[in-house]
């Protein structure tokens, strides 16, 4: 597992397995947003086979399947109730971690500059430059 903190609260990473969870509360990450929709994986990943192994841990497990290129305010929005209500970090997941860094820049446009929103993910190969015009749009500029 690749745990690439994009901020001390956030951190995202490539699939994981229920294997995976114990680690990720060892490392002290209380909630886990699984971002990728059921229809890529198999069964055995699909979300509801990583909620119940993620809360018989103690877990909070948040499914907010992101859909490539089409990504809704809803996601947004429960992506960052999600972070603001969690007790401690939060750990997304989704085929790369790409879209869960996408998200991210989006759900804090206006809040970080436009330059971090994009240099933070690229420090781990998330390339975000193509969203500048959304980001910048959706920070009001």
């Amino acid at each position: 597992m690749d745990i690439r903190a994009l901020t001390p609260t956030y951190a995202v990473s490539p699939q994981i397995d229920p294997a995976d969870l114990p680690e990720l509360k060892a490392a002290g990450f209380t909630t886990i947003i699984d971002n990728r929709p059921d229809g890529e994986i198999p069964f055995d990943l699909q979300a509801a086979q990583m909620k119940k192994a993620a809360e018989a841990l103690g877990l909070t497990f948040v499914i907010n399947p992101l859909i490539p290129g089409a990504f809704t305010p809803d996601n947004i929005a429960l992506q960052s109730a999600t972070l603001a209500a969690a007790p401690g970090p939060v750990f997304a997941y989704c085929a790369s971690g790409n879209r869960c860094s996408i998200v991210w820049a989006m759900m804090n446009a206006g809040q970080m500059p436009t330059d971090d929103l994009i240099g933070i993910p690229a420090r781990f190969g998330y390339r975000l430059d193509h969203l500048r015009p959304t980001l910048d749009a959706l920070a009001g500029k």
